[in-house]
C-alpha cells in the first residue's frame, strides 16, 4: 500500500466517521460541537481529494487500485454528506437537491469509466476543482447555519441561513453545469474516436471482396 492509496483510504474512513458524528446523540450536551466536528472531518476528507492523485502522478505510483478507489471515495463522501444533511438539516437541504448532486457523481463516474476503457481523455479538470471547492463551502455552511442561524463577523451579523441556502443552490448549479461539461467532453471525444477508427483503416473492402486504397 503506497502513500497515495493510503491517503485515499483516509478519505474513505472519514465517511463513516462523518455519518456517525451527525447520527449520534452524544454531542448535544455541548452547543455546536456536533456540527464543528462533522465540519472538521469533512474538511479533512476534502483536503485529501486531489492530493492522492497528485502524489501518485508526481511519484509515478499510479496503480489500478488507486484508480478505482479514488473516484469511489469521492462518490461515497459526496453521497453520504448530502443524504445525511437531508435528514440533519431538512430546512436547508431538500431531498431532490441531494438527488441532483449525488446523481451528478454517478453520471460523471460512469462517463469517466467508459472514457478510460475506450482510451479517451476528458479535459475537464478545472470544472472538477471548482465543484470540490463549492462542495466544501456548501456542506460547512449548512452545518454552521444549522446551529448558528446568524454569524457574527467583524461586528456585523451575517445571515448564516441565507448564505447556506445560497451555497446549496450554487452547488446545484455547479453540479448541473459540471455534468453538462463532462457529457459534452465525453461526446466530443467519442465522436473523435469514431472518426479515427474510420480513417485509421488503410484499405476498405468493396462488396465484391476487392480491396481498394482509401482516399
Amino acid at each position: 500500500m503506497n502513500l497515495p492509496n493510503s491517503i485515499t483510504l483516509v478519505r474513505i474512513c472519514c465517511v463513516p466517521l462523518f455519518l456517525g458524528i451527525l447520527s449520534s446523540h452524544g454531542f448535544h450536551a455541548v452547543h455546536g460541537r456536533q456540527e464543528l466536528l462533522a465540519a472538521a472531518v469533512f474538511l479533512l476528507a476534502s483536503l485529501t481529494d486531489g492530493v492522492d492523485g497528485y502524489l501518485a502522478r508526481r511519484t509515478h505510483r499510479v496503480t489500478t487500485l488507486g484508480t478505482l478507489l479514488s473516484p469511489l471515495a469521492d462518490q461515497l463522501l459526496v453521497a453520504t454528506a448530502y443524504i445525511t444533511l437531508v435528514h440533519f438539516a431538512p430546512a436547508l437541504v431538500s431531498g431532490w437537491m441531494a438527488v441532483v448532486i449525488v446523481g451528478r457523481e454517478f453520471l460523471v463516474t460512469g462517463l469517466t469509466s467508459v472514457a478510460v476503457q475506450e482510451g479517451m481523455t476528458l479535459r475537464v479538470r478545472k470544472t472538477g476543482k471548482v465543484k470540490t471547492v463549492v462542495q466544501v463551502v456548501s456542506v460547512v455552511a449548512v452545518l454552521m447555519a444549522h446551529v448558528w442561524p446568524r454569524w457574527p463577523v467583524g461586528g456585523a451579523m451575517l445571515p448564516g441561513v441565507a448564505i447556506a441556502r445560497a451555497a446549496i443552490w450554487l452547488m446545484m448549479g455547479v453540479s448541473v453545469l459540471s455534468a453538462m461539461v463532462y457529457f459534452r467532453s465525453f461526446w466530443s471525444e467519442a465522436m473523435l474516436k469514431r472518426r479515427q477508427r474510420r480513417t485509421a483503416l488503410p484499405f476498405v473492402v468493396r462488396q465484391d471482396g476487392k480491396n481498394v486504397r482509401a482516399n
